[in-house]
């Protein structure tokens, strides 16, 4: 298991559930209804990618790839350019942060991708 990671994961679960509640609770007096809904996107993809980071984590006890790492960093990445973006986005009224969602969308991609390629390659998992 990569310690590090469970790590970050445990410290994006706690803060996901923070906001999450900060959204449900706090966040409908102060904006639209349709902000919230993308306050509870951000949220949404914030936990998607913790569950994938913990998934690394304890990937990395049976394959011994390069590209769980590049995974781990792209699931990271993701999560701070997309789900960071949603939440500026709807805390500061800021427009231009639109555009940063998608390079978050496509880090998520990419780490899937990533993921995916380093179980492809290990055959230690399939005991080949």
């Amino acid at each position: 298991m990569n310690r590090g990671l469970f790590l970050f994961a445990s410290v994006s679960g706690f803060f996901a559930v923070a906001l999450g509640a900060f959204g449900a609770h706090g966040l409908k007096n102060l904006v639209s209804a349709e902000m919230v809904a993308v306050f509870n996107l951000a949220v949404e993809y914030q936990f998607y990618h913790t569950f994938a980071i913990i998934a690394v984590a304890f990937a990395w006890h049976f394959i011994k790839s390069r590209l769980l790492g590049w995974a781990a960093g792209f699931f990271i990445a993701g999560m701070a350019l997309f789900s960071g973006s949603l939440y500026a986005l709807v805390l500061t009224g800021s427009k231009w942060w639109g555009p940063v969602t998608p390079l978050g969308g496509t880090c998520f991609l990419v780490g899937w991708l990533l993921l995916g390629t380093a179980v492809w390659r290990n055959r230690v998992i399939d005991g080949e």
